[in-house]
């Protein structure tokens, strides 16, 4: 079993890749909450290149309400990550998480369907790109 969907895009860079990516994210009903520019904290942390890398974190209120209704401690589960990385062809792979697998093992029933209905939000999400 995955533990993410991903889509593969050409694009003339990793800023029109987000711009897609968090236009298809709010029409799901996300917002982005925070972003990491990996390339840019390597750097500066390892002083080690790496290739364009976002990792975009991304909520639904709505979602996110009803999970930590039914347990506070998965904050910890949250923001859905959606991340962007420029592959060495100079394509770019925008990759969601799979919140059925990050969410599922904590062993709540009553967040089973929730995390389902989050990740065909999130498959939709990656299915626009294309």
């Amino acid at each position: 079993m995955s533990y993410h969907m991903d889509q593969i895009l050409e694009a003339a860079s990793i800023d029109i890749v987000k711009e897609k990516v968090t236009a298809a994210l709010k029409e799901e009903g996300f917002g982005v909450l925070t972003e990491i520019d990996i390339q840019a904290t390597m750097k500066k942390k390892l002083d080690k290149a790496y290739p364009p890398m976002l990792i975009l974190g991304a909520c639904n209120p709505g979602f996110a309400d009803k999970v930590l209704s039914i347990d506070p401690n998965m904050t910890a589960m949250l923001p859905c990550n959606v991340s962007i990385r420029q592959l060495p062809d100079g394509k770019f792979e925008v990759s969601a998480i799979d919140p059925e697998v990050a969410m599922v093992p904590v062993g709540k029933d009553e967040i089973k369907p929730l995390a389902r209905e989050v990740k065909e939000r999130l498959a939709k999400v990656i299915a626009a790109l294309a």
